[in-house]
């Protein structure tokens, strides 16, 4: 039987702020939407994985571009993965600043239920046959086709 990966964080010297997700989940996208528009500061950029610099940063990371398993953020030094990420992101938002509570829950309880909606986000939530349409909150925010967000 083979191990699961350890999705803990791991040490990051590239860019900070950047969002890797999977563009063509509504509920991904939704959660890009969510935090564009609570993120005044601008603090974050978004990395759809179906991109060509998204499934270079995605092999990076040890994360299958075709069936990814998780998103990813890179913040504060380190990339944060699964239930780690969603914390990471929201407790930088104005009004969010209380999630690292969530974090008294232990991250594989925390993960089990990530990978939960994870599994099954297409059937719940929808899918897309291309990447997201950025709206005017994500306007210079998304990272360019080919950039490298390292």
């Amino acid at each position: 039987m083979l191990k699961s990966r350890d999705w803990s964080p791991v040490p990051w010297q590239g860019a900070d702020g950047v969002i890797l997700f999977d563009g063509v989940c509504v509920f991904c996208s939704r959660w890009v939407r969510f935090v564009a528009r609570r993120d005044a500061a601008r603090r974050f950029r978004f990395l759809p994985i179906q991109t060509e610099a998204g499934r270079r940063l995605a092999a990076t990371l040890g994360i299958d571009p075709e069936a990814p398993a998780t998103n990813a953020v890179a913040v504060g030094g380190k990339v944060w993965f699964k239930s780690d990420a969603a914390i990471e992101v929201t407790r930088r938002l104005p009004g969010w600043r209380w999630t690292p509570l969530a974090r008294l829950v232990p991250r594989s309880v925390r993960d089990r239920l990530y990978d939960l909606i994870a599994r099954n986000r297409y059937r719940l939530f929808g899918r897309s046959e291309t990447c997201m349409v950025p709206g005017p909150e994500l306007s210079g925010r998304l990272v360019a086709g080919s950039s490298d967000p390292t």
